[in-house]
């Protein structure tokens, strides 16, 4: 039941992260998405991106972020390839692509170009910047927005050079506001039968994404500044703290959540203490909050406060990757995915599932296909 988007089609021209990201969520909810790839630029970039490649235009990455989708190589630049595209056009119901800003119009995948081979088609852009401003023309990735829409200054220790996250979550939510656009679109343009360009950039979700600190800072111009050990910028405690073998993340963000915790963790003085007897004194007796909280939590390790604290006051283990992937919890909620490929080890290929469940499935994964595996499925079929 997890095909929620069967007889959705959509053709992507994309590459690399943000939009491939985007069109296999849609794909892993059912819906058809065609990759559209050159096979004169070896098709989508993210083929081979290294280092761990899976035979012939293909690696793990690649897979990372085109699972369940169909590939035709077709040519769009030339006559012949323009008219096989319009075709598929004819039957679908958006193109969507991640180019820079100033490539659709260029390449006449647009509203404006394609309404006449079908009005209802909608024609959803994810670029880094836009297509309607002086910067359509720039080329723009996760890591540029993090850096000038004030991400990095509120990432890291504060005595650190400013600092990135460790993933790019910017193209991975632009994905998914791109998803979300579109499919929106689609629903109109069923009604309707009319189309539209829906455009998203990584610079205006990177900005919107900076939340209430923006608010902050535009009403009462406070600038959240980064705190030690990633404390949040307005409760307290609310961030890492030491463990007996290691680090775990307290989050008392309620004074219920803080009660409790003096609690179990048998520390009644600290809740008694006047410097910390409200939200607002901890925060600003951080430093001394910070001291005695790891006094408290250094007397056990990080799994013993998992087992104490766990469904009772917000904590959490602070992993690395692997031990994030090997945490029992993952594999209870099937988070874990294994689909078959030719070239993998064995057969089968280690994959992240779905997050997205549907009366309590998970899309089963498909590999990501090979560049043109599709092309005579459908060029030959016209449909």
């Amino acid at each position: 039941m997890t095909g929620l988007l069967e007889g959705v089609r959509i053709l992507a021209v994309e590459q690399y992260g943000a939009g491939p990201y985007g069109s296999m969520l849609l794909a892993e909810l059912g819906a058809e998405v065609i990759k559209i790839e050159a096979p004169s630029m070896n098709g989508d970039v993210s083929r081979s991106v290294g280092p761990y490649y899976l035979g012939d235009k293909d690696s793990q990455f690649y897979q990372t972020f085109s699972r369940s989708k169909k590939s035709i190589a077709l040519e769009l630049k030339t006559p012949e390839g323009r008219a096989d595209f319009e075709k598929l056009v004819e039957t679908a119901d958006a193109v969507i692509d991640n180019l820079r800003g100033d490539q659709p119009k260029k390449l006449k995948i647009t509203y404006e170009d394609l309404k006449s081979v079908k009005p209802s088609i909608v024609c959803a852009h994810l670029s880094a910047y836009g297509r309607d401003n002086e910067r359509a023309s720039w080329p723009g990735y996760d890591y540029l927005m993090q850096a000038e829409a004030g991400f990095m200054s509120v990432t890291g220790e504060p005595d650190a050079p400013p600092t990135r996250f460790g993933l790019s979550m910017v193209d991975f939510m632009t994905g998914a506001q791109m998803a979300l656009g579109c499919l929106a679109a689609i629903m109109k343009a069923r009604a309707t039968g009319e189309g539209c360009d829906v455009d998203v950039s990584l610079f205006d979700v990177a900005l919107h994404q900076l939340s209430y600190p923006g608010t902050w800072a535009m009403n009462g111009g406070h600038v959240v500044g980064r705190l030690p050990r990633g404390a949040h910028p307005a409760i307290a405690p609310s961030q890492t703290v030491k463990t007996k073998d290691g680090w775990g993340l307290l989050m008392c963000q309620t004074p219920k959540f803080w009660e409790a915790f003096c609690d179990i963790a048998d520390c009644q003085a600290l809740s008694d203490d006047e410097r910390f007897s409200s939200i607002p004194a901890r925060r600003e007796n951080l430093d001394a909050l910070t001291v005695e909280i790891d006094k408290v939590m250094s007397a056990r390790t990080t799994e013993e406060w998992m087992a104490i604290l766990g469904g009772k006051v917000p904590f959490a283990p602070v992993y690395d990757i692997q031990q994030a992937l090997e945490n029992p919890y993952v594999r209870d909620v099937h988070m874990r995915d294994q689909v078959t490929h030719p070239d993998a080890e064995g057969g089968m290929l280690n994959m992240l599932a779905s997050p997205i469940k549907v009366n309590g499935e998970r899309a089963k994964g498909v590999r990501a296909p090979k560049l043109g595996e599709h092309t005579r499925d459908y060029l030959d079929a016209k449909s």
